[in-house]
């Protein structure tokens, strides 16, 4: 019985990615169920001018890509390993996904081009050596100030299995101090991190959002009671949201 290679293993669920993930499957529906979260990620995280050159690596069916032209930027794209993702984005009508590897992509990117360099729900595909690589490259792609953006499963939350384990390509999982201290070890001159909190857009989600801090204080509780810190600045929920500047 052969087994298959580590490029073999990737290549074989990438090609059906779309139709074997439940997380990713019925883009359409996705997109308008999402748009809320989206949107308050590009007015928060990307940069003010709406000419920015912005990359997002791993983007899917481009719902990152398709909020940000939603509100008003003009020079954002993004590239996907699935050729199922991509043909999704034409299907939606989302232009500028193109099909290519995360590695050639950045290769191909001049030094100092880009102003700002998505990686969400994707860096944790990635070895520990090869995350180190991939953040030298976004830096070198990078202009002075310019900001790499990711989202990663976070391993201090609750449910913090749930999202490691969540896609069968997944690597691992972060805190907030772990990717700060991977990222600051590539050179990057701050990182903030930032909890994925609900948003109200309406009646049920306003109740998540009501809600949202009650729970943060019983977790803020427990902490406090096994180690004595206060958690103000501990990240609950299952992913977070880490941004660097350059």
């Amino acid at each position: 019985m052969p087994t298959p290679t580590e490029g073999e293993f990737r290549a074989r669920l990438l090609a059906r990615y779309l139709t074997t993930h439940a997380s990713v499957s019925g883009a359409r529906d996705g997109l308008a169920r999402r748009r809320p979260y989206l949107e308050r990620l590009v007015r928060a995280h990307f940069p003010p001018g709406r000419d920015a050159a912005i990359l997002d690596l791993g983007c899917g069916h481009g719902a990152i890509v398709w909020a940000a032209r939603g509100l008003g930027y003009t020079n954002v794209r993004g590239v996907d390993a699935s050729p199922e993702q991509v043909e999704a984005a034409r299907e939606l009508g989302i232009e500028g996904v193109v099909q290519g590897e995360l590695r050639e992509a950045l290769d191909a990117l001049a030094p100092g081009s880009m102003d700002a360099i998505i990686l969400f729900d994707l860096y944790h595909y990635f070895t520990k050596p090869e995350q180190m690589a991939i953040a030298d490259a976004v830096r070198r792609a990078l202009r002075p100030g310019g900001r790499f953006i990711l989202h990663v499963p976070n391993a201090e939350a609750v449910f913090a299995a749930r999202m490691r384990y969540w896609d069968v390509l997944a690597e691992d999982a972060f805190t907030r101090a772990s990717i700060a201290q991977m990222l600051r070890a590539c050179d990057f001159s701050e990182v903030a991190c930032f909890e994925d909190r609900p948003v109200a857009h309406g009646a049920r989600s306003a109740l998540r959002a009501a809600l949202w801090p009650l729970l943060r204080g019983v977790m803020r509780l427990f902490l406090a009671v096994e180690t004595g810190e206060d958690g103000r600045e501990a990240i609950f929920s299952q992913c977070l949201l880490a941004v660097a500047r350059r």
